[in-house]
């Protein structure tokens, strides 16, 4: 897998998933990638791991949360989609991402780089994005 940055479509795998929901975008490519990370009970090879984070960030932009660096064409397909009832889904994406800091090759493939505190900064602000809003829970 190449990577060319530490952002979350910045590799081959991110890229490939965001090409394939920009084409079809819709909730259940996002709930397979998301639910195969987030319930993995081994290590998370590294392009499962990317492609969860690229989820994450797309369910962010879905919520109207999305990265400063969301690559521009994907912003329109995630219009698409109803961001009201998805707390199902923030959760599930919460999850992927925490078992992706917690226990993947991406994690540590990114443990041995210079960047890897600006690696993890950024999936603590994606974390952030992907909260539950006070008001989504009443």
């Amino acid at each position: 897998m190449a990577t060319w940055d530490y952002h979350n479509f910045d590799n081959d795998a991110a890229a490939d998933f965001a090409e394939t929901f920009r084409q079809r975008p819709n909730e259940a490519v996002l709930y397979e990638v998301l639910a195969t990370v987030a319930e993995e009970e081994g290590a998370i090879e590294a392009a499962d791991a990317s492609q969860a984070l690229a989820a994450a960030e797309l369910v962010a932009a879905i919520i109207g949360k999305p990265a400063a660096d969301m690559p521009v064409g994907l912003l329109p397909a995630t219009t698409l989609l109803d961001a009201d009832g998805q707390e199902d889904l923030q959760e599930l994406a919460i999850e992927a991402v925490e078992a992706v800091l917690r226990g993947s090759e991406l994690q540590q493939q990114w443990a041995g780089s210079d960047n890897y505190a600006a690696w993890q900064a950024l999936q603590q602000n994606l974390l952030e994005r992907l909260q539950l809003d006070e008001t989504d829970e009443d």
